[in-house]
């Protein structure tokens, strides 16, 4: 009894002393390597290293980049000598990032000077050949009758002012020619009257006969031989009162026709429109006025001036162009309507006016941006509002650079990529608040002769 009872005391002296000898190296080891000694924390601290033409390759120590082969270069974390994320430098000053000198030669950086210049443009578009509106004529008759015949029998036959285009037989227009008759033989009677007054009477009863068949398209050299033979004509002759191209017919020899009922279009093509689409970009060097060249893809190398005479205020929606209305003259009647034609706009030339090349924007949903070098291998990015585009591949700069500052023009969507992902590293070896916190203040480290919570776990599993 006696023995055992020695044994079970030495065993429990033994499970004591490992307990608290495993407690005392845990202690130990948290306390060298856990995250409340800061400068273990820093010196474990891994520098990572990059490439700068592809900037998504990260390593952990230096070497070649596996794409292209060129040496990778270490990201410096926050706080460290030189750049310290995408647009701080050293001491924190907002100077975007910085290349050393072999990087940016192989990276092909090249700049250019902003100065002032003058903007050219010319907006070439297309555009379809119309019937100017002003141009278009209906031929209609005022009377109800039948058509005897037609002078103009056509689809595109020309008709020219004043040329016969039907003949036409109504009840009315006889009646009215006997009126007409009867006030001329009437007027003769009393022209020699004594009283002024019956006189006058007969002349205004003459003049609303007349009045009434030239009304309903009667001409004067009908009137005056129906005044000269006395002879009432079955039908009437009814003219053109303009020139043109016929570009409708409506109506057969032999149809009744009823009042207002149209029979004819006719359409003066001497001047014609062209409706060219604008592009919304373009429509600030468009303006009223201006001249426009129009070639026709069936006349190679032929080229017709015109003008534009309106800018149509409405978009279309298909499109999203805005119609300009051009007038040319078309002696030859070379422009036909429904023709498509290539249009030349010299724009208004935009001088002595902030000017970079088109390459140096980046373009993105929320504006466009161009990097600045700041010499010594630094470049800021900064956003700009831009004009109107020339044809020399420059761009006016409204806000946002001021002349002799210089621009990056080739290239500058890798220094996009190396600010986004100095950026991004920065955001991820920066200590989390709570680190930040635990190194400001360290908590107490663990005592060696006092057992921690795993200790205690321990000896509880032990005495169990």
């Amino acid at each position: 009894m006696r023995v055992t009872t020695a044994v079970k005391a030495l065993a429990v002296l033994i499970g004591l002393t490992l307990a608290l000898g495993g407690g005392y190296f845990l202690g130990l080891s948290r306390h060298e390597h856990g995250p409340a000694d800061s400068e273990t924390g820093q010196k474990a601290a891994k520098v990572q290293y990059t490439c700068s033409m592809h900037p998504f390759i990260i390593r952990d120590a230096p070497g070649a980049c596996p794409i292209c082969g060129m040496a990778l270069t270490p990201v410096k974390a926050a706080g460290s000598d030189g750049m310290s994320g995408a647009g701080q430098e050293a001491g924190g000053a907002a100077e975007g990032i910085r290349i050393d000198p072999v990087t940016l030669q192989n990276m092909g950086v090249r700049t250019e000077k902003v100065a002032k210049r003058s903007l050219r443009r010319t907006i070439r578009t297309v555009g379809l050949v119309t019937v100017a509106d002003d141009r278009q004529f209906s031929v209609n008759t005022k009377v109800e009758g039948w058509v005897e015949r037609l002078h103009v029998n056509q689809q595109g036959q020309p008709v020219k002012k004043g040329q016969p285009l039907l003949e036409i037989y109504s009840p009315e227009l006889v009646a009215a020619q006997q009126e007409y008759l009867l006030a001329v033989e009437n007027r003769r009677r009393l022209s020699g009257s004594p009283y002024p007054e019956i006189a006058t009477g007969a002349d205004r009863l003459l003049e609303a006969a007349r009045t009434r068949l030239r009304y309903w398209d009667i001409g004067p050299d009908q009137l005056r031989n129906l005044e000269r033979t006395g002879q009432v004509r079955k039908t009437l002759t009814l003219t053109s009162e303009h020139g043109g191209i016929v570009t409708s017919k409506k109506v057969l020899a032999g149809a009744r026709v009823m009042a207002g009922e149209e029979l004819l279009q006719i359409a003066d093509l001497s001047t014609v429109w062209i409706i060219a689409d604008i592009y919304e970009y373009d429509l600030p060097w468009v303006k009223t006025g201006q001249t426009a060249q129009v070639a026709l893809p069936s006349a190679s190398g032929k080229v017709i001036d015109g003008t534009i005479a309106y800018i149509y205020p409405t978009m279309e929606n298909e499109t999203r162009t805005v119609k300009a209305r051009i007038e040319v003259a078309n002696p030859g009647f070379e422009l036909k309507p429904a023709m498509y034609a290539n249009v030349a706009i010299a724009a208004e030339v935009t001088a002595d006016t902030l000017a970079i090349p088109i390459t140096a924007l980046l373009n993105s949903g929320k504006g466009q941006t161009v990097f600045v070098a700041l010499g010594e291998g630094r470049f800021e990015p900064k956003s700009v509002q831009t004009g109107v585009r020339g044809d020399d591949g420059f761009v006016q700069i409204v806000s946002g650079l001021s002349e002799h500052d210089t621009v990056v023009v080739s290239a500058q969507f890798m220094l996009d990529s190396e600010s986004r992902l100095r950026e991004a590293l920065d955001k991820m070896l920066a200590p989390k608040p709570e680190e930040a916190a635990s190194h400001a203040e360290p908590s107490p480290a663990v005592k060696p002769d006092q057992p921690g919570k795993a200790d205690t776990q321990a000896l509880d599993d032990l005495f169990k």
